[in-house]
This record gives C-alpha cells, structure tokens and sequence, in this order.
C-alpha cells in the first residue's frame, strides 16, 4: 500500500522519467529504498543500526550494478541530517516508521524539510495515535484499550515502549516547518485487526483492494493503524 502511495504522489508532482533525488531515513531492510533504485531514482539511505546497512548491503549485492550505483548508503540517526547533507538537497525523503521511537519529532522533521528541495516531498508513516485502542479493545484487552484513549504511548510488536502521532499535531507541525500536508492515507484499516498468528488472507488481492479503497476513504482511514502523510515542501 504504502509503495503504492509514493508512486502516485510522485507521478503527480514530477515529470515522467525523471530522476529523482531520494533519501531514505530509518531505511531498515531498504524496502522502498531499493524499489526505487529499480525505478531509476538515485538513492541515499541513512540508518543508525549497523546490522540493517550490512543487511541492505548484502540485497544490494544481488542487484544488477546500475543498481548499486544509485544507492548510498550512511550510518547515522535521521535527527542528523544536517551535519550530512546540504540544505534542498533532495526531492523526495522517505521516513517511515521511525517517529515512534523519538520522543520530540520536531527537530528531526524540521531537520527532514531542511534537506527537502522546493516542491520536493515528504513521505512520513507513523502509528496512528487516535487509533489505539482499536486493536486491544476488539482482541478484549479493555484495559489496555482504556489506556489507549489518554496516552499515545503504547508496546509494539517487539515490545519496546514507543509512541504514536495524531494527525492533527503532526498537520500543525508540518505546515510550521513549511512543508505542509498534501494528502494522507490510512494504512492497516482491516489486516491489523487480525489475531497474531492468524493464517495469510486466502483473497490477498481482495484484501489490497479493500485496503487501498479504505486507505483513501472516510471514516474508515482515521481508524487505520498507521497514517502515512505526505508534505510538500513550500505547498
């Protein structure tokens, strides 16, 4: 889904076969990272955990060498952004799943529209605060779902304490650093509604339908999991 959403913000803000400056922040296993490598696009990742650069590495070794050569890769903390790249250095920068595990978002994001060229774009994913306690309440953990509704701290997956972002502080602080929202999407409106451990959806390609129609679709996208918000830097 989220692959999905990039390219259509990209094919609606630059010309066809351009290519594009990327930099990918908290960059993980290179998932888009490398998918937009394939695209064409020249790309930067930087990544604080050594053991993620070596992974991306050794994906990157599979690939063809026009490939490799368009993507970089840093090891350092996205906050850092400006001690590694120049003001308006990129057109699009990518920072998923990250936010979660900073606790004041602010520098870093104004640190993400700094390296952003004019018109470029921002492509955050976070959790959805205001949708907390939707998973815990329908799984029966009341308590949890109780404590969902005051605190946008939660346990993920990997039980690590972390936190999740509304969209409307995030809008407020995106339109703040001068890179305000563009569009949003919700992410996960019905897969992250299933019990952990639960088999694969027989109808995988039923289930991208309906979650790309609920991703772009009220009410259902304010309930997703995960938000993905898109700014444009300069509007």
């Amino acid at each position: 889904m989220v692959a999905r959403q990039i390219d259509e913000q990209i094919a609606g803000r630059f010309p066809v076969g351009r290519r594009l400056r990327v930099l990918d922040v908290g960059l993980g296993q290179g998932t888009q990272a490398l998918r937009l490598a394939r695209a064409g696009h020249e790309v930067t990742g930087l990544e604080p955990d050594p053991e993620m650069i070596a992974a991306v590495r050794a994906a990157l070794a599979g690939e063809p060498e026009g490939i490799r050569e368009r993507v970089r890769l840093i090891e350092g903390d996205g906050r850092d952004t400006g001690a590694h790249f120049l003001p308006g250095a990129f057109d699009v920068v990518l920072c998923h799943g990250v936010l979660m595990y900073v606790a004041e978002p602010d520098p870093l994001l104004a640190g993400l529209a700094r390296v952003l060229a004019p018109g470029g774009l921002l492509s955050l994913l976070v959790r959805n605060a205001d949708a907390l306690a939707m998973r815990p309440g329908l799984s029966g953990d009341f308590t949890t779902a109780l404590r969902a509704f005051d605190s946008p701290a939660y346990t993920n997956r990997l039980g690590l304490e972390v936190r999740a972002d509304r969209r409307e502080t995030l809008t407020a602080t995106l339109a703040g650093i001068g890179a305000p929202l563009h569009a949003w999407y919700g992410v996960r409106v019905f897969s992250d509604l299933a019990p952990d451990g639960a088999a694969a959806p027989t109808d995988l390609d039923g289930l991208l339908a309906a979650e790309e129609r609920a991703g772009r679709t009220d009410p259902y996208r304010g309930v997703a999991a995960l938000l993905h918000l898109c700014g444009v830097r300069g509007g």
